[in-house]
């Protein structure tokens, strides 16, 4: 079949945000309808989950003409083969090719009422994993809040969109130790941030980036500022309080000498 990437559409024929927004909607709760658990992730549900500070996104240029260049879903892998069915019957196809490589971890749809779904099972492992073993029952139509700052924060060579996006994930949200529209601190042990090094450099590498950005998006108010500020500074309290392994010092000594992460082919 021909593939073609959101970046072969013409902006004039591009779907709207509004229209990403309700296709993501839509397929969670048909899947749900049919007994399947499909969670969106990324920074679309980040965008779902924090709809009352749409303006800052906006005064952020988070949101353009393309602000969405696709769904991606989380679900469970035991559900794999229903789900590819689910969604085939809304209209979307996808390659044999991307079937042989990414099969098992994830399905890659196109053509349907937006260009490209993507669908990960079980886990995001990209430069660092994110299980969902259990969490997908938290929250709808997306993941956890505390899973979704967690997407964000696995990424070694982060980009000024995540950055934003945890600008106001973080504006919008309070920390806490429950996913009641909290960000969950328990997600730092769910990903065994404690027993592993390189999550730990990775994520606390990119809050204190976080913090930096703060002084030089003119957009925020010194309100939003604040905010941002002492939340950050109570995740990073809490993840140096924690207890860490033997593995752990022991790989914290060789530090950035050897690589830390899991390195990602752009497909």
């Amino acid at each position: 079949m021909t593939v073609r990437l959101p970046a072969d559409i013409p902006i004039e024929e591009y779907p709207s945000p509004e229209v990403f927004l309700d296709e993501a909607k839509t397929l969670v709760a048909e899947a749900a309808k049919k007994g399947l658990t499909l969670r969106v992730m990324g920074g679309m549900a980040i965008y779902m989950h924090s709809i009352e500070f749409e303006p800052l996104w906006k005064s952020l240029a988070r949101l353009g003409a393309k602000a969405f260049t696709d769904i991606d879903f989380v679900a469970y892998g035991k559900q794999r083969n229903e789900l590819m069915e689910f969604v085939t019957s809304k209209g979307y196809k996808t390659d044999p090719r991307f079937l042989y490589q990414f099969g098992k971890s994830r399905h890659i749809f196109f053509g349907g009422r937006v260009p490209m779904v993507e669908i990960f099972y079980d886990e995001l492992a990209m430069n660092h994993t994110v299980p969902y073993k259990g969490r997908l029952e938290k929250d709808t139509p997306t993941v956890p809040l505390g899973e979704l700052m967690m997407q964000k924060l696995q990424i070694v060579k982060i980009n000024e969109k995540d950055l934003k996006d945890l600008v106001v994930l973080l504006r919008a949200h309070d920390i806490g130790e429950n996913d009641d529209q909290k960000i969950n601190m328990s997600v730092f042990d769910f990903v065994d941030m404690f027993n592993d090094w390189g999550w730990y450099h990775t994520a606390t590498t990119n809050l204190a980036k976080v913090k930096t950005k703060l002084a030089e998006y003119t957009q925020l108010s010194d309100e939003d500022r604040a905010v941002v500020s002492q939340r950050v500074d109570r995740l990073l309290k809490h993840i140096e309080a924690k207890p860490k392994s033997f593995k752990w010092k022991m790989r914290a000594k060789i530090g950035t000498k050897t690589m830390w992460y899991n390195p990602v082919d752009d497909w």
